[in-house]
């Protein structure tokens, strides 16, 4: 999860609040102190932390009773699936039911399930509305998956996330989160780029690195690269750093014929190279480079070392809920960055950046500290 995500969630709050609310507010002349900004973005918080997608017609709703459930990361003891009204209890057999919830295994939306069959209804036909709804009314259950000791909390789940997205939804954190990640803004990395090259040389070899992406994921935009919880960078920021750090004759060589240069030196046709086999472009200078990175990306948590957000972690009562989860989102983020650096670092030495290139495009800029 980003800063920018938050403060473009924040912002179309505000455009929300300032379409809808201020309007509303002049028109039924009512006190504005009782509809400002903060009161609004708190009720929106309220609603959408806990709303159930329904189906394609109806969006998120709520859902008395089934929001009671708190989370519990791959540790739920209560699945949520939809049943029509009017089919057979034989037909909804234990069996059927575990179908069901096998069909929707990571719940990534803002809740838990979608509904098996949408309410399709012509806009503004209220009476085809009704009709449609009784004949097929769909129940939402609430299945036992495990036995629970009487009088212990009974946990849901809302999907395999992160802190940063459980912080960012639901305003929560989980100790040893196993889907934890960190994200390297790609604007982090061109910073990085320009930090030891010339604005022109990160520009093209960008612009090669966009050109071999969209050839392969004509759909796909990318912002900013994932780190693993167990510290391994995703196959493209490889590839990014990779293409940057290449010696001129490489980098035109990958331009023309996109076969590329690997760790072993042997070629690989660049579209080849994937998650699986990402370690072929581990060469010193890369593995460098994600080290530089990991230290930049670090800075964004300020002077404070990461023992020192340990122990104030330890010491932060858990009444103070804000300052509690944030600390646990530091924490966990930070720890991974250390992954990182161990992943970087294994079966080789750190090595100097400078030189890789050839002299006329870079720029021999030290980096602050």
């Amino acid at each position: 999860m980003r800063y920018t995500t938050v403060k473009e969630d924040k912002a179309l709050v505000y455009e929300d609040w300032k379409a809808c609310i201020v309007p509303f507010v002049e028109s039924a002349q009512l006190d504005p102190s009782d509809f400002t900004l903060d009161q609004y973005f708190a009720a929106k918080s309220l609603i959408s932390s806990r709303s159930f997608q329904i189906d394609d017609y109806y969006g998120f709703g709520m859902v008395p009773l089934a929001d009671l459930f708190n989370h519990k990361t791959d540790a739920e003891d209560v699945h949520f699936t939809s049943v029509s009204s009017h089919s057979d209890s034989d037909t909804d057999s234990s069996e059927n039911i575990e179908n069901r919830i096998d069909d929707h295994p990571d719940g990534d939306s803002l809740c838990q399930i979608q509904n098996e069959s949408s309410v399709t209804t012509p806009e503004g036909d209220l009476s085809a509305a009704d009709d449609t709804f009784s004949s097929n009314t769909e129940i939402l259950e609430m299945i036992m998956v495990r036995d629970v000791k009487a009088g212990s909390e009974v946990f849901n789940t809302y999907g395999s996330m992160g802190n940063a997205a459980l912080l960012h939804r639901y305003g929560f954190t989980e100790p040893d989160n196993p889907y934890n990640i960190v994200n390297i803004d790609l604007e982090l990395v061109l910073q990085w780029s320009s930090s030891l090259f010339s604005s022109r040389h990160t520009r093209s070899r960008l612009s090669l690195w966009k050109r071999l992406h969209v050839s392969e994921f004509p759909n796909q935009q990318i912002d900013y690269f994932e780190i693993s919880s167990d510290g391994e960078p995703e196959v493209e920021l490889l590839k990014l750093i990779s293409i940057i750090l290449l010696p001129e004759k490489a980098y035109n060589e990958l331009d023309r014929s996109k076969v590329a240069l690997t760790s072993n030196k042997k070629g690989i046709v660049w579209s080849e190279i994937t998650e699986r086999n990402k370690r072929l472009l581990l060469t010193e200078n890369v593995r460098s480079g994600l080290l530089s990175l990991a230290d930049i990306r670090e800075r964004c948590y300020g002077l404070r070392s990461v023992e020192d957000d340990v122990e104030a972690l330890e010491a932060c009562p858990f009444t103070e809920r804000k300052l509690y989860h944030s600390l646990v989102l530091r924490t966990s983020e930070r720890r991974i960055l250390e992954k990182l650096r161990v992943y970087a670092s294994v079966g080789s030495v750190r090595v100097r950046s400078l030189g890789v290139c050839n002299g006329s495009t870079m720029r021999k800029k030290l980096q602050k500290r």
